[in-house]
């Protein structure tokens, strides 16, 4: 399972990859989200290049992970998806994810612009992209997937992020994914033991499902009061090892502690949304 953390500061960010994370996560994603998300308790970052080359001289494990914007074309006040694709590739990104599509043909604009020069990573997350997900998987230059829930949910009206979890929508895309043999994953996690939904419910279906992907959230570490360096590292390196710990003994679990975990989750997400 790769972890994920989204920072644009290059000593979280070393801390994180000291303790195992997988993938350094700068998020450039900032046309239309406020009109979407306005009012949500979400994080509505706006990283920059100059944070991409900041954190890619400081990592030496990691992998770099840049979401850009989804796609569009120049105007007065931005530069066109081939022109922030072209930045963010010199600017030393790994892997490159594409929020908020959804038609087969701004896939196939991305992944023509891109062009084999790094990872690519498809976010779904728009109920358009969902109803035409056999179209967008048949361009094999597609290289992972991930379900982004918070916009999905708000898509489709639910009150909850994690309501297509309990419904059975992820299930049944992640099902599309390995029809691919595409890598995947969903959502977010907090430490163990937190959260409305704990994430050890979380991260079971992720293994049931064969999602081999997660962001670690904002929660996960709360940045937002002061931690002085030696607290952050034993956070993140406490943290990650739990969460190893507890991937791997789910590997002993049988059929009917998965079964019961999913029943689990959809109790308790329809009472949340109650």
């Amino acid at each position: 399972m790769k972890l994920m953390y989204i920072t644009n500061s290059p000593k979280v960010a070393l801390i994180a990859e000291n303790a195992g994370v997988d993938r350094i996560f700068i998020d450039m994603e900032y046309i239309g989200k406020n009109l979407r998300q306005g009012g949500m308790d979400t994080v509505q970052n706006h990283h920059t290049l100059d944070d991409i080359a900041a954190i890619r001289r400081v990592l030496t494990k990691s992998e770099l992970l840049v979401r850009i914007n989804p796609v569009h074309d120049a105007t007065e006040d931005y530069c066109s998806t081939e022109e922030e694709i072209e930045n963010v590739i010199n600017a030393g990104a790994d892997i490159i994810m594409l929020p908020y599509f959804k038609t087969a043909s701004e896939v196939e604009r991305f992944l023509n612009a891109v062009d084999g020069r790094c990872k690519t990573v498809l976010l779904f997350e728009t109920k358009s992209a969902v109803e035409n997900i056999d179209e967008i998987l048949r361009n094999e230059k597609i290289d992972e997937v991930y379900i982004g829930l918070n916009d999905l949910s708000l898509d489709y009206g639910y009150k909850f992020m994690f309501k297509p979890l309990a419904c059975g929508m992820v299930e049944s895309i992640a099902e599309k994914f390995k029809e691919k043999n595409l890598s995947f994953g969903f959502g977010g996690i907090a430490a163990l033991g937190t959260g409305m939904l704990k994430s050890e419910k979380i991260l079971a279906e992720h293994f049931r499902l064969g999602s081999s992907c997660v962001i670690l959230s904002r929660s996960f570490c709360n940045l937002s009061v002061a931690i002085d360096d030696n607290t952050l590292s034993e956070i993140f390196t406490n943290g990650v090892k739990q969460i190893r710990e507890y991937l791997s003994s789910l590997s002993l679990k049988d059929k009917r502690f998965f079964e019961d975990n999913t029943l689990e989750i959809r109790s308790i997400v329809d009472t949340i949304c109650k």
